[in-house]
């Protein structure tokens, strides 16, 4: 079952574009949001409970099929900051650059999202998605 909305779609898609387009450097309400939508969408394209994606301080899900964890610190657990979560996301960051540069810290056999990373096609930003105005 996939999990339930807290980021409206559009609002999400909204505050990624805005992220990516000030070089993931948004304000704080926007980046939590765009985080927030985002792992909704992984977790929506990879459902389950084997893996968990954590973006502290906003947020965190549960994604993959395979063996459940009911307590405690799951086995696998992949953790790393929002603007570096945000451009893996988007696509400007390959997952094998981001774990060989130490901007993803991953643990467990299965802790890895190659493959399911970017989530979304994502064209370059135009001012219109930003909030800006088009000239």
């Amino acid at each position: 079952m996939p999990p339930r909305r807290r980021v409206a779609v559009d609002e999400g898609r909204r505050a990624l574009a805005v992220c990516r387009s000030a070089g993931f450097a948004a304000d704080r309400a926007v980046t939590a949001t765009a985080v927030r939508y985002s792992l909704e969408e992984l977790a929506t394209a990879a459902p389950g409970r084997t893996v968990e994606v954590r973006v502290p301080p906003h947020g965190a899900a549960q994604c993959i099929e395979g063996p459940v964890h009911r307590r405690g610190t799951p086995p696998n657990v992949i953790e790393t900051d929002a603007a570096t979560w945000l451009a893996l996301v988007t696509g400007d960051l390959s997952w094998h650059d981001a774990v060989a540069s130490g901007q993803v810290r991953a643990s467990g056999q299965r802790a890895h999202l190659d493959g399911l990373l970017p989530l979304l096609p994502w064209p370059p930003v135009t001012a219109a998605e930003a909030g800006g105005q088009d000239e």
